[in-house]
């Protein structure tokens, strides 16, 4: 069974990080290692928590456990997403750097946790100066929303044009694919989400219909990056059907989420969709 290295954050209660990543991956098919960044009560949404930042020396402690039992060679993936602090981006990097040695098709999906648009950034001094320095170029996919892939690239996005360049941007400087998880543009249709997937040669952008929750979900660009990492190892690196199949999983949680009427992803209720969507979606050429 293919497995994928899970860092990122973990809530016991509700679902951001890996509690949002690890279920619907698993559904997916995977054998999935959760290693934890931050142990939280609840997300930070709520304005109230309680738990604390896992240290740098815990997680690389956890990770060298793995290391020894002799498994990091069948690591197909490394899913990487809220940090916590900065420090921890040696850890990453150093991680990144053992399973790729030992198997060179391992693929990096990086989530540039940072902020978003309304919110600003909510991360740690030096937090985004890692992503923009050290991930950006040792990265195979990035998954940042409008609001990263400006803080990123020092561009402003409003318009597919400004959407495409700035993604190319990226590109030029290391990622072979970034997604956009959430192109929220000027031309957008009335009551639809987008999404745009770039790489080198080839950009597709897909829609979606927009749900109705009363308290937008947190977690959903968590859940939207594992959807992406295991659709892109399912599919063998097909950049429209990776797309499609992220774009259809997550519309499947967040329409369990509405019927639910909670601000938690309903990842339990949505999982047979996961698997077999609904419905389908089809992404066009962007370019």
């Amino acid at each position: 069974m293919t497995a994928i290295l899970s860092i990122q954050s973990h809530v016991s209660f509700g679902h951001v990080g890996n509690s949002a990543a690890v279920f619907p991956l698993q559904r997916l098919g995977f054998e999935v290692w959760p290693v934890h960044t931050v142990l939280f009560s609840n997300h930070t949404g709520y304005g109230a928590w309680r738990g604390e930042v896992v240290r740098p020396e815990l997680v690389a402690e956890i990770i060298q456990g793995i290391e020894e039992r002799g498994q990091l060679a069948s690591c197909a993936a490394i899913l990487t997403g809220y940090l916590g602090d900065a420090t921890l981006g040696a850890v990453v990097l150093d991680t990144v750097a053992k399973i790729r040695a030992l198997n060179p098709k391992a693929v990096w999906v990086c989530d540039p946790v940072m902020g978003d648009i309304g919110r600003g950034l909510f991360v740690r001094d030096g937090i985004p100066d890692f992503f923009r320095d050290r991930a950006l170029p040792a990265t195979d996919i990035l998954t940042p929303n409008r609001f990263e892939l400006e803080v990123l690239t020092g561009r402003t996005v409003r318009s597919l044009e400004d959407a495409l360049a700035a993604a190319r941007s990226l590109v030029a400087r290391g990622p072979g694919v970034v997604l956009v998880t959430s192109l929220d543009r000027t031309e957008r249709a009335p009551d639809t989400i987008e999404m745009l997937a770039v790489s080198a040669s080839e950009a597709w952008l897909i829609a979606t219909p927009e749900v109705p929750m009363a308290i937008a979900a947190n977690g959903s660009g968590d859940a939207t990056a594992a959807l992406f990492a295991g659709h892109w190892l399912k599919t063998g690196g097909d950049l429209k059907s990776t797309l499609e199949g992220a774009a259809e999983g997550i519309f499947a949680i967040f329409e369990a989420t509405s019927d639910a009427g909670t601000r938690e992803l309903a990842l339990v209720a949505a999982q047979d969709r996961l698997v077999d969507p609904l419905h389908r979606f089809m992404a066009r050429r962007a370019d």
